[in-house]
């Protein structure tokens, strides 16, 4: 089998962990790819040496940024992605460090499943085009006011958001930046679309969930300045005025590997420290 590892080198201890991942599946005689030559690992490779659409797991040591990090950088990898958490709130990254060794010895023995999730990709009016796995957001940058953004929903006129901007997320991505910005949580299997104003002017101005079949086109219509589409916040484009974006269902999807040991709602609980108690 082939392992493609990812690692944040700016995180501590990460060099003293991604090695001791690397000794352990080596073991097993996995064959271990990286972008960069890890020093002290002397068998690892690199992802150079061989056909992306070959590797058959990504590991990814870090937190949910690293992983995003890692679906943009590499196109060409279909392969699902462990994330092994060094991060603090993340939902992607789930794997906790005094798990890790159970977690991959389950990995080996096929005790997980692989969750193929919705993604997103956005076209500008000027072609320009990328993909999202959390979330497109649309947003007014250095502008000092509130914009004006009309959005469209399979051609039919929504509503026109006076705000600082608004998200387009993925289910995936409702506990990030949209969870932030007071959007709903989805299981992150569901297949949706969910648009949330960030600081409306309005405040019956309120989150909206749509069906994946949906396509979203969110005009800017205030004459200021250019406004900022980032997506994940990697990829950005400008928009000027009267300029569009239109957001679809990528043909891609997100590939995360679940662990048997993991619940979503128990990561809920733990990650927004939920207070509730079960009374029996």
């Amino acid at each position: 089998m082939n392992f493609a590892i990812f690692y944040n080198p700016n995180k501590p201890q990460a060099h003293a962990i991604v090695k001791s991942i690397c000794s352990f599946l080596l073991e097993y005689n996995i064959n271990l790819y990286a972008e960069e030559l890890i020093p002290e690992v002397n068998q690892i490779k690199l992802l150079s040496d061989i056909d992306l659409k070959k590797i058959d797991f990504s590991i990814c040591l870090g937190g949910d940024g690293s992983i995003l990090r890692v679906v943009h950088r590499h196109l060409d990898i279909e392969a699902p992605i462990l994330g092994i958490n060094m991060g603090s709130l993340g939902f992607l990254a789930d794997t906790p460090l005094n798990e890790l060794f159970e977690t991959l010895t389950d990995l080996l023995n096929g005790n997980y499943t692989v969750q193929n999730r919705m993604m997103m990709e956005g076209v500008t009016s000027k072609n320009e085009k990328s993909f999202s796995v959390n979330e497109i957001v649309v947003h007014r940058a250095q502008i000092p006011c509130l914009v004006d953004l009309a959005i469209f929903v399979d051609n039919k006129y929504l509503n026109t958001f006076s705000a600082d901007g608004v998200i387009f997320s993925t289910a995936t991505g409702s506990t990030a930046y949209s969870l932030s910005a007071g959007g709903p949580i989805l299981t992150p299997e569901l297949e949706a679309f969910v648009i949330t104003p960030i600081s409306p002017h309005t405040i019956t101005n309120r989150p909206l969930v749509l069906m994946p079949k949906n396509e979203i086109r969110v005009e800017y219509t205030s004459r200021y300045a250019p406004i900022e589409i980032t997506f994940d916040g990697f990829t950005r484009f400008n928009m000027s005025n009267q300029e569009s974006l239109t957001i679809r269902r990528a043909a891609r999807q997100f590939r995360i590997v679940c662990m048997h040991r993991h619940d979503y709602f128990n990561t809920l609980r733990t990650k927004l420290h939920w207070t509730g108690k079960l009374k029996i």
